[in-house]
């Protein structure tokens, strides 16, 4: 079983992976099947140890052998450089008359870095801010951010980010209109859209009473009415169980683990 055919794996993925100048060469086949393990992981939400290796090999393979070059390729940017690239290559699909900005909060279970502990979710968690567009498709995401801290903390650190993502995928920021909730109405939010020039339609925040009264910012209501779509994206990150509850350990796999599926979610809208 694996979410994305061999032919997709081969065309999507393989070109970004990086191979060993030293030791043993992997065939293409091995590397194909070394990705359908890491695929089926992410789609069930397994552990390592228990990943089903004779169902995807003839000859001898361990989990610790599958999760290396998982980690490997962690470490060098090849998940998210394949994501970039399947973007940059159908920017022709996305509907970029708005974005839409949203927090993530996830369940994690092993601890690990980027990780605390969240009252409203009485747990530990993490979080990512993401960026779809009009159609939910998810486009961009920041770092992860340890679960006690605010959607809007160290946002201009975040947007950085995301800034840079969207230029390696020649994705313009200038111009858009962003939704965001409540929860982004602040002054340093608004300051930092500014400086990239993305024009903000963020909801006023109701626990500034009637402040909003005295303010000019810019509001459509209509306009936000579109964010809703970046919810049902989340709906289906938390179909690959193992995006539902975080086991990654380090916070850099963790992301990857995110940029694999954001990778075949447009991957079955673009067949």
């Amino acid at each position: 079983m694996s979410i994305l055919s061999k032919d997709s794996i081969k065309e999507l993925i393989l070109p970004h992976l990086s191979v060993s100048k030293k030791g043993m060469q992997l065939s293409e086949n091995k590397i194909i099947r070394i990705v359908q393990v890491i695929l089926y992981r992410l789609k069930t939400g397994c552990q390592w140890r228990e990943l089903p290796m004779r169902e995807f090999f003839d000859e001898p393979y361990t989990q610790k052998s599958v999760f290396h070059h998982f980690n490997k390729w962690s470490k060098e940017g090849c998940w998210q450089e394949a994501w970039q690239h399947i973007v940059a290559e159908n920017k022709e699909l996305l509907d970029m008359s708005s974005v839409q900005l949203d927090g993530t909060h996830t369940r994690a279970r092993g601890g690990g870095g980027a990780v605390a502990y969240q009252g409203r979710k009485s747990a530990n968690t993490s979080n990512m801010l993401c960026i779809s567009d009009a159609n939910g498709i998810l486009l961009m995401a920041s770092k992860p951010i340890s679960g006690n801290r605010h959607d809007s903390t160290d946002f201009e650190e975040n947007m950085k980010h995301i800034a840079s993502m969207a230029q390696e995928m020649g994705i313009s920021l200038d111009g858009l209109f962003l939704n965001a909730d409540a929860g982004f109405d602040n002054a340093e939010v608004r300051r930092v859209l500014d400086i990239h020039q993305i024009q903000a339609n963020i909801a006023q925040n109701p626990r500034s009473g009637n402040a909003y009264l005295e303010r000019d910012d810019y509001f459509d209501e209509l306009l936000y009415q579109a964010r809703f779509v970046i919810e049902r994206s989340f709906a289906w990150i938390d179909g690959q169980k193992a995006l539902m509850t975080r086991y990654e350990k380090t916070a850099r796999n963790w992301f990857s683990m995110n940029m694999l599926g954001f990778l075949t979610i447009l991957e079955r809208k673009i067949t």
